[in-house]
């Protein structure tokens, strides 16, 4: 497989990356150039294969550069997510092993704060900047050439578990002593069903602290390929981008899609998006009515494949087929599919149950967890994240909840992905979670919480046409008892409702926690 130094050879004036806003570009060549001298920065700092680095960064070039560093000199580096804490970054810290930190001037408060609780941080390093505390990695780059004076390996990138469901573990896999260039699984995963090439221009909407924005931008590089970076998403802007730069390739997850959808049919339509040839969404389910409303628009271009962290299996599902089996997050596209019950007995096809998979060649393992490394392995060597869902009888996976986020009322086990599709399809809402709250009689009664397109209609009087448009859909015991009505939701970047914090709401004045 081809790598950012062929490119770099190849084609030296070829942009890599371009972002939105000022439009910055590095082509391959300073690609190249720029990540050889920070690998060599690091290795001057002690720095080798299995090494690691925690990077806390925004989506700018500077941070594909670091990754890249990173990348091609064997170190296992973790992407820290931007809206944490202080203290939850320093947890992931030290609980990583990071011998060096590595960020902007956009943290410098955030980052001083950090080192107070990083004491096993050997070297603190700031790019495109200063902080004071930290070196500065321009500066010490410069000084550097760009030949290789460290071992070329492939790095590991060791991503944490979002956190959506406790506190956050790093996803340790396999990090073996390949060859820098050797191919990586996820651009293995993309050539056949998104066919990436070097005439490939990709839209990165979301942060690069995340697996699949990191990965799938990373793996454009290796085909020779131009990302088109956005320092935030915004709807409007994303569809402006893909016009601007004849986008091909794009990656959302479905909130992204809902905020397009939401724009008036006339601001939609200005915008030409004739070029894109392939678009993909994961990360959070996406209610059938979204999707059959993108594929009315763009055509029947639009992939999901369903994945974790973890990358202990993947399934993949087309248009054509998603319209054959709509609400389908497809058939594996590595691993087999096994669903089972609580006991870990298999069910058969139709019944809801544990999603775990087989016959993937990964050896999952949560750093410094080892119980929740054997929690997560079935006694037949299967792997799970704790998804809920089920598999037709044509072999579609379905996917209904994290067994996490089912509510338990009065012994009826109710997932609240439906009322949260329906909810979040209705035109009066903008988002909408659903969650068990604190019942004395019935354990957790089942509560909506939403956001309206328009705040100012909040009253008693929407929150019943909420509750009876559910009932006319679903059976009752799966629908809200009652709704609140906020302005904001705990939501990851990447879509993901953090339903933890949702939770903590509604139950951190009870002594117990049945969920």
């Amino acid at each position: 497989m081809a790598f950012v130094a062929d490119f770099a050879r190849q084609h030296p004036d070829r942009v890599a990356v371009v972002m939105n806003g000022d439009g910055a570009k590095i082509t391959y060549s300073e690609l190249d150039a720029r990540s050889v001298r920070i690998a060599n920065s690091l290795a001057q700092a002690g720095l080798g294969f299995g090494s690691a680095v925690g990077v806390l960064l925004e989506n700018a070039i500077h941070t594909y550069e670091v990754m890249w560093a990173c990348q091609r000199s064997g170190i296992r580096y973790t992407p820290l997510n931007t809206r944490l804490t202080v203290e939850e970054i320093a947890y992931i810290l030290n609980d990583c092993g990071a011998e060096i930190f590595i960020t902007s001037p956009k943290f410098a408060g955030v980052a001083s704060e950090v080192a107070r609780l990083t004491p096993n941080v050997r070297r603190r390093f700031c790019i495109s900047g200063s902080i004071e505390g930290h070196e500065d990695l321009d500066t010490i780059a410069s000084a550097m050439s760009d030949t290789p004076e460290y071992e070329e390996l492939e790095g590991h990138p060791m991503m944490y578990s979002s956190g959506t469901t406790g506190k956050p573990k790093g996803v340790k896999r396999g990090h073996t002593r390949a060859p820098a260039g050797s191919a990586a699984p996820i651009a293995v995963f993309m050539t056949t069903p998104m066919a990436y090439d070097e005439e490939t221009v990709y839209l990165n909407p979301a942060p690069l602290y995340h697996a699949a924005p990191m990965g799938w931008s990373m793996a454009v590089h290796r085909y020779g390929g131009t990302v088109v970076c956005m320092d935030h998403f915004n709807e409007v802007d994303a569809l402006e981008l893909i016009e601007k730069h004849g986008v091909t390739h794009a990656q959302f997850v479905p909130t992204m899609f809902v905020r397009m959808l939401k724009l008036p049919a006339s601001e939609r339509a200005r915008f030409d998006l004739s070029s894109l040839r392939a678009v993909v969404h994961a990360a959070a389910p996406c209610p059938v009515d979204v999707k059959r409303q993108m594929i009315e628009w763009w055509g029947n271009i639009i992939y999901e494949y369903c994945a974790a962290t973890e990358g202990h299996g993947i399934t993949w599902i087309g248009p054509e087929e998603w319209l054959a089996h709509p609400g389908s997050v497809g058939k594996p596209l590595l691993g087999e599919i096994h669903i089972c019950a609580d006991d870990l007995s298999e069910l058969p096809r139709g019944e809801v149950g544990v999603i775990w998979f087989g016959g993937v060649p990964v050896q999952l393992e949560y750093h410094n967890d080892p119980t929740k490394t054997a929690e997560s392995t079935h006694p037949q060597g299967w792997l799970t994240v704790w998804d809920m869902g089920w598999v037709d009888e044509d072999g579609y996976l379905y996917l209904t909840d994290r067994k996490s986020h089912m509510i338990i009322s009065g012994g009826v086990n109710i997932y609240p992905q439906e009322s949260e599709d329906l909810l979040i399809a209705h035109p009066l809402v903008a988002d909408a979670a659903v969650i068990g709250v604190p019942d004395e009689e019935m354990g957790e009664q089942v509560k909506g919480v939403v956001i309206l397109a328009d705040p100012s209609q909040a009253s008693s009087e929407v929150e019943r046409e909420l509750i009876d448009y559910l009932k006319t859909r679903l059976a009752s015991y799966k629908c809200p008892k009652s709704i609140d009505f906020v302005t904001e939701l705990p939501r990851q970047e990447n879509g993901k409702l953090i339903k933890r914090a949702l939770r903590d709401r509604y139950w951190s004045a009870k002594g117990s926690r049945i969920i």
